[in-house]
């Protein structure tokens, strides 16, 4: 083996929170975090629902299972010298452990192959056999060619059949959880799980009789005095069960009810070995006469496999704080289904509700299964909203540009093509549903199963059951050209270009790329209201929505001479729009650059605002900004965690610029906020960023992880005029767009200093 690269590293002092590990000395380049099929932990198996240390051979219960002929394979570098990148690899698939301990790949040795590719490396060893099992690993060159050590080894197990592509995934698991207060009123015994979750119920009770009647009430929401809400209202949880004690000490499984609403036809059922599950937080038991100790209350919560120390975000905010933790909960607890669905009214699945999940889920874990096998089910599931069509897109090309892999949009490129909608496009450069050019046959290639699909912009559109106000669309005016349509038409196009591109679909790419300068150019004529500098709903129509300004803001639809005006329509208009169109409000706003802004609408406590949520007292986030805005919402949606990824994505500004983040960007835009620090997982590996401000300075510390390369981008306006050091050494930055950027930063550690 070569001989180890050497650099002694300068002690940087970073912010304890950011658990950061400085080395005195040189690190030899080391590989973990094997992957297969972006999956971290390719040998996970669950008996009935629990996890177990597995074996290769065929037994009871639920595992992970590679039904790919050729999987891919991919790892982290890690303890990587400043700047090293991979150069080389070699891979070695055995079928025993001892085989591979000897350094025999019987089933595939690569050989050494120059390549700088890390997460999607395709199997091309033997053909790989059903049933069995496999064990791997990897050790890799740096681009000075010294070489690593071996990784760690990673297992995985072959599907009954296999097939040149499908989306592996994890089976759910039961995590059992403890209460964390017990309490009595009277003859009822009161128990608090913390937080509400989607899972199931077991005591353990001591009967002094047979027969003895206990009436066990689970819910989500208490009144003032701490009792279970009876009657929430809603689609809030509230269930009531009878049990008949035995004498002496037995445990109890309560078997829930099926909801007839979220067990029809179109809903995902919960699979066998898990069985039925209700969303709940509190417990109570009614004439149960003995003590209850904690271990007699035992709640499994139900939940993909989900890593709570992926990532983390702390500010000098506690508002903010209790937002993110709030957000970042909410998308583990909603992943009870295995698929992103609408929370537990009708657990079923939406492409708007999977758009935000998406984003949410890999801004919180380092996870891409459930993502796209939620995007895949959708392609040939679609719903009935015109924008949620489109949206389809919008997930194919962040699942290609969070993994870098192009497999699923080869599989599903011709379903992804009837997905932009052109049968519907009209000369003038814009879609409309409303021009007679629904056909049964578009309905056909976009796998919708009723007559004709609709137009929705936002929801709910207008009151009832009690509702506050005129609904969420903040008096969007339909025509028959929708501007907020045709703003998701065009970012879909400019998606499909990248995506076509990706395959090698180049006369594809062509043409998409033709249609969006003409939607972009229809949108500009058509559209736009030159003297009230603003964007029109329609072109039959003088009105102009939030809606519509904050799409095309958020889609690249505004010009730049243009952005000052539609911002300060946008900030006029406040939050007038749903916890589902909070989403591309919130990009919109951060790609305008106002900070301080975003913040206030993070940070807000009015009753269109995260914090509400909180304190209405849900623990996972609403449908809904409150009950009196939607009052058939539930308390367990989680396409209004918008915050899970805004805050990563867009408050401390960790985003991909080439797909698998072979490049990256870090544009924090903290506003007003002390010091923030955060944990971005990705999947090269952890991307850290603290930012500290005061009135003279400006401190970012960053690790960048291995095989990956990431831009600082600050805004000008910090200092007036290029300021920047780096490690201590005055660095020359490029002025784009009223921001000094860095150089590209290579795997390491880095302290970034502007004087203001």
């Amino acid at each position: 083996m070569p001989e180890m690269s050497t650099l002694h590293l300068k002690i940087l002092f970073f912010c304890p929170l950011l658990n950061a590990v400085l080395f005195l000395n040189a690190q030899q380049l080391q590989v973990s975090g094997l992957m297969v099929d972006h999956l971290h932990h390719s040998d996970f198996q669950v008996v009935n629902g629990y996890p177990v240390i597995g074996s290769d051979e065929e037994g009871d219960g639920q595992r992970v299972e590679m039904a790919n002929k050729k999987p891919v394979l991919g790892w982290e570098l890690v303890n990587t010298v400043r700047g090293a990148y991979q150069s080389a690899y070699r891979i070695l698939v055995s079928s025993s452990a001892d085989s591979l301990a000897k350094e025999v790949g019987d089933v595939w040795d690569s050989g050494m192959v120059a390549s700088d590719e890390s997460t999607n490396v395709l199997y091309a060893g033997k053909p790989l056999v059903p049933n069995t099992g496999y064990i791997w690993k990897v050790m890799i060159w740096d681009e000075k060619g010294e070489a690593s050590g071996w990784s760690p080894v990673s297992r995985f197990r072959t599907a009954a059949e296999l097939t040149d592509y499908q989306t592996t995934f994890y089976p759910l698991q039961k995590t059992d959880e403890a209460p964390v207060r017990i309490s009595k009123a009277g003859n009822i015994i009161r128990v608090d799980f913390g937080k509400a979750a989607f899972g199931q119920l077991r005591l353990t009770l001591n009967s002094p009789t047979k027969m003895e009647a206990v009436t066990v009430r689970l819910g989500e929401a208490v009144h003032p005095d701490g009792s279970i809400n009876r009657k929430p209202g809603g689609t809030i949880r509230y269930a009531e069960y009878q049990l008949s004690l035995n004498k002496g000490i037995y445990t109890y499984q309560l078997q829930f009810r099926p909801d007839r609403r979220n067990t029809g036809p179109q809903a995902v059922k919960m699979p066998e070995y898990i069985g039925e599950v209700l969303p709940f937080r509190y417990v109570e038991l009614e004439g149960y006469t003995n003590e209850l100790e904690n271990t007699d209350v035992v709640r499994s919560s139900v939940h993909y496999p989900f890593d709570d120390f992926a990532s983390y975000f702390e500010s000098s905010d506690s508002v903010l704080n209790a937002v993110w933790e709030l957000c970042k909960y909410s998308v583990k607890a909603t992943t009870f289904a295995g698929i992103y669905v609408d929370g537990d009214r009708e657990r079923i699945p939406y492409e708007a509700d999977a758009y935000i999940n998406q984003l949410c889920h890999y801004g919180v874990d380092k996870e891409y299964s459930m993502a796209r096998r939620s995007h895949e089910y959708l392609l040939h599931r679609a719903t009935w909203p015109t924008e949620w069509i489109l949206q389809s897109v919008l997930m194919a090309y962040n699942d290609y540009l969070y993994t870098g892999d192009t497999r699923s949009v080869s599989c599903y490129y011709e379903d992804l093509k009837a997905k932009l909608l052109l049968p519907l496009r009209d000369a003038n450069g814009l879609i409309s549903t409303k021009t007679g050019k629904q056909t049964k046959a578009l309905m056909k290639t976009i796998h919708y199963q009723g007559d004709s699909i609709r137009d929705i912009v936002d929801w709910p559109h207008t009151g009832g059951f009690g509702m506050v106000g005129n609904g969420e669309t903040d008096g969007f005016v339909f025509t028959t050209y929708n501007a907020v349509v045709n703003a998701f038409h065009y970012k879909a196009l400019k998606d499909m270009v990248v995506l076509a591109t990706a395959i090698g679909r180049t006369e594809d790419a062509a043409l998409f790329a033709e249609k969006a300068a003409e939607t972009y150019k229809a949108f500009q004529s058509l559209l736009w209201d030159k003297r009230k500098k603003v964007f029109r709903d329609g072109i039959d129509t003088d009105h102009a929505s939030l809606h519509t300004n904050m799409m095309a803001l958020a889609f690249g639809l505004v010009a730049p001479k243009q952005e000052d005006a539609v911002m300060a329509f946008i900030r006029s208009r406040g939050m007038a729009c749903s916890v589902y169109g909070s989403q591309f409000l919130m990009d919109a706003i951060y790609a305008a650059g106002d900070a301080d802004y975003g913040l206030s609408l993070l940070t807000s406590q009015s009753d269109r605002s995260w914090y509400n949520m909180i304190r209405a007292g849900s623990t996972i986030t609403m449908e809904a900004w409150d009950n009196k805005y939607k009052p058939n919402q539930d308390w367990n949606h989680v396409w209004g965690a918008v915050p899970a990824n805004v805050i990563p994505r867009k408050l401390m500004g960790v985003e991909p610029l080439e797909p698998g983040w072979k490049t990256f960007r870090v544009r924090p835009q903290i506003g007003s906020l002390e010091w923030a620090n955060s944990k971005v997982p990705t999947i090269k590996g952890d991307v850290t960023v603290s930012c500290k401000q005061d009135p003279s300075t400006y401190v970012m510390q960053l690790v960048v992880p291995g095989n990956t390369s990431g831009t600082v981008e600050l805004p000008v306006e910090l200092t007036g005029h290029p300021n920047m050091r780096i490690n201590g050494d005055p660095i020359k930055v490029n002025i784009k767009d009223g921001r000094m950027v860095s150089p590209p930063l290579g795997a390491g550690n880095y302290e970034i200093i502007v004087s203001r």
